[in-house]
């Protein structure tokens, strides 16, 4: 039995096929596919972040302009 070691068991891993069908073949293409999936759903949740953070800071403005209206109205 050989044992391999370090970059020979990495370059061992990525030149072995499993029934014609390369671990490299396999690991890039779940890379892509976690790529293809993950930039719609980062810009998604960016867009959705965006949104409520506009949301929220309408709402206190609304409040700071009255608690400034009601302070003028006092007077």
């Amino acid at each position: 039995m050989v044992m391999l070691k370090g970059r020979e068991m990495g370059m061992f891993i990525l030149a072995s096929t499993i029934g014609g069908f390369n671990i490299g073949d396999l690991i890039f293409q779940l890379t892509m596919l976690l790529i293809v999936i993950g930039i719609p759903v980062v810009l998604i949740l960016t867009l959705f972040v965006f949104s409520r953070r506009n949301k929220r800071l309408n709402r206190i403005e609304e409040k700071v302009d009255k608690l400034l209206s009601d302070n003028e109205n006092k007077d």
